[in-house]
């Protein structure tokens, strides 16, 4: 009985891992709808500082882009 509690236990942990319960959003944005704020490390490089527009600090937003057009390409983690 008690190694059929832990196999439960067990598969259940493992189910609620691989639902995405840790935090990721479980749709896309609408076309043409917004992005969650996402808080990215500015590059090192002085070049690609200015050519992103975003020179001075340790971190940037995606608005904060100087581009009248940003293309943003996601990978899957998974």
């Amino acid at each position: 009985m008690k190694y059929a509690a832990r196999l439960v236990i067990a598969l259940g942990v493992c189910l609620f891992l691989s639902t995405g319960a840790v935090g990721a959003e479980s749709q896309p944005p609408p076309e043409g709808g917004l992005l969650p704020d996402i808080v990215l490390a500015t590059p090192k490089s002085p070049e690609h500082q200015d050519y992103l527009g975003i020179s001075g600090k340790d971190t940037f937003k995606i608005p904060e882009i100087k581009a009248e057009v940003v293309i943003i390409e996601i990978f899957s983690m998974y």
